[in-house]
């Protein structure tokens, strides 16, 4: 089930915390090879634990997502089966998200006498505007893969079978590009939504100026004039 229990959350961080480190990869994607993506906490873990622990507990799992929303590299979410509650939390911490059409993808917080407590709140509405992130977690609906599409909740929606294949696939599309320029323009736009207009701009001319001297941008130019694929360095 990939339920959110206080041993997963802790490996997740800690892949997190590597990846942020590793600039050798030039794109995340984050899957699951059970029956479903996530299905959200670990309600049998929680059962019979004190208040304090419970909120520890949520804290963890709120700093785990805001560490992978805040990796440098694109991150992807491939997701199947149930992505609920923590589990929705999740893919919503990644850039794009690859939704298979059977999916079960959704906010059922409230019905359960809590809210979304791992970003759910911020991430939702910055996605897909504040008066339709209100009424999916008033309501508790959970959507189809086809359904998130409608919504603006899934950047590609797939048949179950290919969701793995067409995962890798458009983890290649991104990863072909300058590693460099990807975080650049990852960091550019996750800062530029904290900021007033004028200074977003500001923040997206300092994220271009950092890659002017970069070999990569010089490699890109000479490909770009020689009509080959140009071999980026990642400096």
């Amino acid at each position: 089930m990939n339920a959110l229990s206080r041993e997963m959350v802790k490996e997740l961080a800690k892949s997190a915390e590597v990846l942020a480190g590793d600039e050798g990869v030039s794109v995340v994607l984050i899957r699951s090879d059970q029956r479903h993506f996530c299905v959200g906490a670990d309600l049998k873990e929680r059962e019979g634990i004190e208040d304090e622990q419970v909120t520890e507990v949520v804290s963890a799992i709120r700093d785990c997502f805001n560490a992978i929303a805040h990796l440098p590299q694109p991150t992807i979410a491939a997701v199947h089966g149930s992505a609920v509650g923590g589990g929705a939390e999740l893919a919503l911490a990644c850039d794009l998200r690859i939704i298979a059409e059977d999916a079960r993808f959704g906010f059922s917080e409230v019905s359960l006498g809590i809210i979304p407590g791992a970003g759910g709140t911020q991430h939702l509405p910055r996605l897909i505007g504040p008066s339709r992130a209100k009424e999916l977690i008033f309501s508790a609906k959970i959507l189809n893969g086809l359904e998130c599409r409608e919504w603006g909740l899934a950047d590609r929606v797939v048949p179950a079978a290919e969701l793995d294949h067409q995962a890798a696939r458009f983890a290649a599309e991104l990863s072909i590009n300058a590693p460099l320029a990807l975080r650049a323009a990852k960091r550019a736009i996750l800062r530029g939504l904290e900021l007033p207009w004028e200074e977003a701009l500001e923040a997206e001319g300092q994220a271009y100026d950092g890659l002017v001297s970069s070999q990569d941008r010089i490699e890109g130019l000479k490909a770009f004039l020689e009509k080959r694929k140009p071999g980026w360095r990642g400096r």
